[in-house]
């Protein structure tokens, strides 16, 4: 299996297996891998094949995680051929030596970087050479870089993971609240439509009762003006029979006739309507049209949107059909004061 099926099957990205292979000239897996490790966090340059000075990239080199940070340093701030020179050790000692920690590095480049991280100043030439690693370092090096690779997928599918799980977390609070605000709305329409119906029920058995309180007023009414009639009538056969005196008599006459409001004489009309769109209550002169109450429950939103309105009593029960609208409520018998119910045709 070539250097680059092995890149790839270990999960690197084609793009970047291209570039360490062609940066590297090909040298081998493991400065194919330094390279990977030292730019794992850089963009693949578009331009790479034409930088001049591709070298191999310090072929058979191991390099810490210090040093692979140095590479990508040196990388980003002064381009690729920084980093090749630093590895290639171009006109400089083998090593240097960092004389506070011990630690050897193969350029100034990586004691530079050491030096920024650990604070340390204190350096020295030094003529030992960093040895190549052999065929079986390389191999514990490749399972190494293996191990670290499944080990940062493994960490990254976990924050994944928990990261799915918040946001579906927040996603079902955020469905739960917006039920609980239609639930909320739903139950204050709910009430809001029960105290209508209450109010509506309430205003209703009392027109009722006042349409009860007319119609005994009405038969009393009637009572009397019979009785009175009667009384004329008596009066007047007794008056033939023994004569009195023309004064007492027609005061007497007056007293016992004296009229009252009646329906027909009522200028007005109070009419209750259950219309499509709720209650309507209002006062008509009595030789308003029925049409015009129509007109009049439009007017204020009540028609629920209807064509057309047909109208009747409930009390007596009586239907009025088209011919009626443009009858006077005085001929209709709604004056004084009338229920009536009106529906969507």
């Amino acid at each position: 299996m070539g250097d680059r099926n092995m890149l790839l099957d270990m999960g690197f990205a084609p793009e970047r297996v291209d570039w360490a292979l062609y940066v590297t000239k090909n040298a081998g897996l493991q400065p194919a891998l330094d390279h990977l490790e030292a730019n794992q966090d850089n963009p693949v340059p578009t331009d790479y094949k034409s930088a001049a000075g591709s070298s191999s990239a310090g072929a058979g080199h191991d390099y810490d995680e210090e040093d692979e940070a140095a590479l990508a340093d040196l990388v980003s701030k002064k381009g690729q051929q920084a980093a090749d020179d630093a590895i290639n050790n171009v006109g400089e000692a083998k090593s240097i030596k960092c004389t506070e920690c011990g630690k050897i590095f193969k350029s100034p480049a990586f004691a530079s970087f050491h030096a920024e991280k650990s604070g340390h100043t204190s350096f020295e030439e030094s003529t030992e050479e960093i040895k190549p690693l052999t065929e079986e370092e390389k191999k514990a090096k490749l399972e190494e870089l293996r191990a670290k690779l499944s080990a940062k997928r493994a960490a990254q599918s976990k924050i994944d993971a928990e990261e799915s799980r918040a946001n579906e977390k927040i996603r079902r609070k955020a469905g739960q609240n917006l039920t609980e605000v239609k639930e909320e709305i739903k139950r204050k329409e709910q009430l809001k439509e029960a105290e209508r119906k209450r109010k509506e029920k309430a205003e209703d058995a009392a027109f009722k009762a006042k349409i009860k309180a007319q119609i005994e007023a009405d038969k009393r009414e009637r009572a009397a003006k019979a009785a009175a009639e009667k009384a004329r009538r008596e009066g007047g056969a007794a008056a033939v029979e023994q004569p009195v005196p023309a004064g007492p008599s027609a005061a007497a006459l007056a007293a016992s006739t004296g009229p009252q409001a009646s329906k027909s004489s009522a200028n007005e009309a109070r009419l209750r309507v259950r219309a499509p769109g709720g209650m309507w209550m209002g006062t008509l002169p009595a030789d308003a049209t029925l049409a015009d109450v129509e007109a009049k429950i439009r007017a204020e939103g009540k028609d629920g949107g209807s064509a057309l309105l047909k109208f009747s009593t409930t009390f007596p029960r009586k239907l009025f059909d088209a011919s009626d609208a443009t009858k006077t409520l005085r001929e209709l018998g709604l004056v004084p004061n009338a229920a009536l119910e009106a529906s969507a045709q």
